[in-house]
């Protein structure tokens, strides 16, 4: 399976030593999710789009610091190159950032969160199991480290998690579109220095709330599988 990484984002210079660039994240994410597969970067922030949506067979877009309402020519050029990857029928997985995009570019909305961010370590209640969900698990603890959030799914989309701040934790599409608002690709050292450079932005009370809750167990690992679960049932043989 040959996945291409559309990459929305570059982690910063000093955090580059904790896990790499956010290919490197995605790559180790995309090991564990299918160790067969091709892992083929698309710098998607810089211009660098695929020719065409059968250029891989399956798609992940990753988390960035932009918002998908900005009025950015690499974001409306993603939004479209996303509508003909759902036109197409090709497996498309959003990250954060990229779930945001996808709903957004779909025809659903997303907005500000009103409750202000989500970050830390939180559990989000699986609503609608899905065959790809193995093994099944009623809750799901993950990464989070957002201030928008997708406030209206897309046509047709359907709510698969919640969590009590995030009502659309991550949706389906059809058959090929996945939209995950947590952050499987990312490790609590990565989580705990954006929370100590950003308190100021999060706020003491929030941020000092968000560390603690990086002790607790979380579920990277079980959502990279049922990723690659995802992909693998959707992925149309060649030829």
């Amino acid at each position: 399976m040959r996945v291409g990484i559309l990459l929305c984002d570059h982690v910063l210079e000093r955090y580059l030593p904790i896990a790499g660039d956010y290919i490197d994240m995605f790559a180790a994410m995309v090991a564990e999710a299918d160790p067969g597969a091709e892992v083929v970067p698309y710098d998607a922030v810089r211009g660098q789009l695929p020719a065409a949506p059968n250029e891989c067979d399956a798609w992940i877009c990753t988390g960035s610091s932009a918002s998908v309402y900005d009025e950015e020519p690499w974001i409306t050029a993603l939004s479209s190159f996303a509508r003909a990857v759902h036109d197409g029928g090709v497996p498309l997985v959003g990250i954060c950032f990229g779930h945001q995009l996808i709903a957004h570019a779909l025809g659903g909305r997303t907005t500000r969160a009103e409750v202000g961010w989500g970050v830390g370590a939180i559990a989000m209640d699986i609503v609608a199991n899905q065959p790809w969900m193995t093994p099944p698990l009623p809750t799901v603890t993950l990464l989070y480290s957002h201030q928008d959030q997708v406030t209206e799914l897309p046509p047709g989309g359907a709510v698969l998690a919640a969590t009590p701040s995030c009502p659309i934790a991550m949706f389906g599409l059809g058959d090929d579109i996945l939209g995950i608002q947590a952050h499987p690709e990312l490790g609590a050292p990565y989580v705990r220095a954006l929370l100590v450079d950003r308190i100021d932005r999060i706020g003491e009370a929030s941020t000092v709330a968000a560390l603690t809750s990086l002790a607790q167990p979380t579920d990277e690992r079980t959502m990279a599988r049922w990723i690659g679960e995802f992909l693998r049932s959707r992925v149309r043989p060649q030829g």
